[in-house]
């Protein structure tokens, strides 16, 4: 979980860190919610990690649940950049980045000779 790895942002665990810390920060950007960002060096174990995403899922589900239409072409403005962006664009671009790693950490897996994560979304709910 924790050897660097060829591509990506470095170990396995890191990978799933800048999963969760990444896909976060941008939803709670549409939500116009402050962040305290976490520290990888204090999610050092895949539990707290996933801990972590727990935390976080049960923050944004309301969020997610209630997109509508309305919210497609609404304006993004974030404090790195003058860019703005479309809330559509943004929540399209967080459904990719998780598609993205899922391929990654599939790659590694098979490198680990272990059984890849399906890239596989239909029937999970979504």
């Amino acid at each position: 979980m924790l050897r660097k790895r060829v591509g990506g942002v470095g170990s396995i665990l890191e990978t799933l860190f800048h999963i969760v810390d990444v896909e976060y920060s941008w939803i709670c950007d549409l939500k116009g919610k402050e962040v305290d960002e976490p520290q990888s060096k204090d999610y050092q174990s895949i539990q707290k990690v996933k801990a972590l995403s727990d935390l976080y899922n049960k923050d944004l589900d309301g969020f997610l649940q209630s997109w509508t239409e309305d919210l497609e072409n609404k304006i993004l403005k974030v404090s790195w950049t003058d860019k703005e962006y479309k809330y559509g664009e943004v929540l399209r671009h967080v459904i990719v980045h998780e598609i993205h790693h899922i391929g990654q950490l599939s790659i590694w897996a098979r490198d680990l000779n272990l059984q890849p994560v399906s890239a596989n979304l239909i029937g999970r709910g979504l």
